[in-house]
């Protein structure tokens, strides 16, 4: 996150008088078996998509609340970059997409042996949304469903 003053005056207003949802206890699991015996899967607000994937409806007021799979053979150089925030540099995603979206660092740690697996998919959420009711009630119980039927034991959650 940048300091405040490299933002626009409107976005500082807004970021001023946004009510910043408090989430408390924070949901926790403890792990029931070393990290290097666990499925793992990324769960990014990256907004990334692949080329032949719709990309966030930027109509959405609030910001849509839906996902795009990744399946875990994607080439990270093919990702699309759909971020609708513009609070932030985009220039490093396009560099490389691992920097939001670390599959190839998945991937390594897995061939290294720390980590147990990499999961068959991955899902790519939109950050910056202003209304996350609809994630809240809809969207994220149908994400953990699918994380669940995997039997993902680690999400990586990389917000952006």
């Amino acid at each position: 996150m940048g300091e405040m003053s490299e933002f626009s005056r409107g976005l500082r207003l807004v970021l001023k008088a946004y009510r910043w949802r408090k989430i408390d206890p924070v949901p926790w699991t403890p792990l029931s078996k070393p990290l290097a015996q666990c499925r793992v899967a990324l769960v990014s607000s990256a907004g990334f998509v692949l080329p032949e994937q719709q990309p966030f409806d930027e109509t959405v007021r609030g910001g849509d609340p839906s996902f795009r799979e990744i399946p875990s053979e994607t080439p990270t150089s093919i990702l699309v970059d759909t971020h609708r925030s513009e609070s932030f540099d985009h220039r490093g995603l396009s560099r490389d997409a691992n920097l939001a979206f670390p599959l190839d660092r998945l991937r390594e740690l897995a061939d290294s042996g720390r980590v147990g697996s990499v999961n068959h998919r991955h899902l790519s959420f939109m950050g910056s949304l202003t209304a996350p009711g609809r994630l809240v009630r809809r969207t994220a119980p149908e994400a953990l469903s699918a994380l669940v039927s995997d039997e993902v034991d680690v999400a990586l959650l990389v917000p952006v």
